[in-house]
C-alpha cells in the first residue's frame, strides 16, 4: 500500500467520523465511545501495515 493511498484512506476515515459526530444526534458519551473506537482500529490497522504483522498471525502456532 503507498502513502498516497494510506493518507486518502485516513482522510475518508475522518470525513465519515466527522459525518456521524456533526449529523446524527447522539449522547457525547456515546460519541466518545465511537470516537475512541475507531482511533484505537485506526492505529491497530496503521501498526499492522507498517510492521507487517497481520500477514504471519495465521502462521503462529501453539503447542506442539
Amino acid at each position: 500500500m503507498s502513502l498516497i493511498h494510506l493518507v486518502l484512506i485516513l482522510i475518508v476515515i475522518g470525513v465519515i467520523l466527522w459525518l456521524i459526530n456533526a449529523y446524527i444526534p447522539m449522547q457525547p458519551t456515546i460519541k466518545k465511545i465511537i470516537n475512541a473506537v475507531v482511533i484505537i482500529v485506526v492505529v491497530i490497522w496503521i501498526l499492522g501495515i507498517l510492521l507487517g504483522g497481520w500477514g504471519n498471525i495465521p502462521d503462529i502456532r501453539i503447542g506442539k
